[in-house]
């Protein structure tokens, strides 16, 4: 079961915010206009041309209530006999939008890289509540580690990476490796999903933290609102759970912090590096200075996220 930090409280889960229907509010191009305002310098990241790799498209990784849940793989075209390192791109966009092919351009750069890359979907908060989105990562991750020999990894240098809600969620994967609770009940259950290296791209690592601005509902409900189906003082318990601070550990693995300028995106990260730092877990932090939250999507910050993320891996699963 999940662990115990939710409180007894008489507020029910709202579930107004389930719609059935994606929210389109963010995507590549809403993010780029958006970004281009501020930063005009701003570039799109065009898709790489699919001679430097190969990739199989719409694989369904699990099955849920006959909803079939996909991802994509982008993996280099050259064989060989060494056994590469899996990377798990997660997207972001609130835990309520965004989708998988915005990661399309990283996932290609980086298998040409001689990673294999994978952009799996997952549940929304359109679609269904916390902690859905936990277990359908973690469903993926079981999927990759089933199929290894298919894709020529090596199941003891799997990755999971995110931005934003995705980083959040990449963190709290890697923070609860080992914990049978956030597994769910859906494909693969005999498969670990443990997780070797977490790239956590402006996500935040607290809900409840002096740093975060998540929660206010005063003017509209807040993503993390719509997720829990709680607010922050209806159910505090559900906002600490769900937070990658309440589970860092012994079992966390080296982390590497991608930051943007905008340091509510981090709530929590220097908290959750003096935990690593006390059971000696390598962390790194590297803070693109002036840049967006959306720096990863974008020229003039992509090459140098990619060149960071490449490094990392390097150091710490010795590519």
């Amino acid at each position: 079961m999940i662990a115990c930090f939710v409180s007894h409280i008489a507020f029910s889960q709202s579930r107004a915010g389930i719609t059935e229907k994606p929210d389109t509010s963010f995507s590549l191009y809403s993010a780029y206009v958006n970004t281009a305002k501020s930063h005009p310098e701003t570039r799109i990241v065009p898709e790489l041309s699919s001679h430097l790799y190969s990739s199989k498209r719409d694989i369904s990784y699990c099955e849920v209530n006959e909803r079939k849940l996909l991802m994509d793989v982008f993996y280099p075209k050259k064989q060989t006999k060494k056994k590469r390192i899996a990377l798990i791109i997660i997207h972001g966009g609130g835990w309520r939008s965004g989708n998988r092919t915005m990661h399309y351009a990283m996932a290609q750069k980086l298998a040409t890289r001689g990673y294999v890359c994978f952009t799996p979907e997952y549940r929304l908060s359109t679609e269904a509540l916390y902690p859905a989105a936990v277990y359908d990562v973690k469903a993926a991750i079981r999927w990759v580690r089933q199929n290894a020999n298919q894709f020529n990894i090596d199941t003891s240098k799997i990755v999971v990476a995110g931005h934003s809600a995705g980083g959040e969620l990449a963190a709290f994967i890697g923070s609860t490796n080992g914990k049978p609770g956030f597994e769910g009940n859906q494909c693969n259950l005999n498969t670990s999903s443990r997780v070797d290296a977490v790239i956590d791209i402006d996500g935040i690592l607290a809900f409840i933290h002096p740093e975060s601005g998540e929660g206010d509902d005063s003017k509209r409900i807040s993503a993390a609102t719509y997720w829990f189906g709680y607010s922050r003082a209806e159910n505090t318990g559900i906002w600490k759970e769900a937070s990658p601070l309440s589970h860092a550990g012994v079992n966390t693995p080296p982390t590497l912090f991608l930051n943007s300028s905008v340091d509510r995106m981090h709530a929590g990260r220097n908290d959750y590096i003096k935990i690593l730092d006390q059971y000696k877990i390598y962390t790194e932090v590297k803070t693109f200075e002036g840049a967006p939250h959306s720096f990863v999507l974008f020229h003039p910050w992509f090459d140098p996220t990619i060149k960071q993320m490449d490094r990392f891996l390097n150091k710490v699963l010795k590519k």
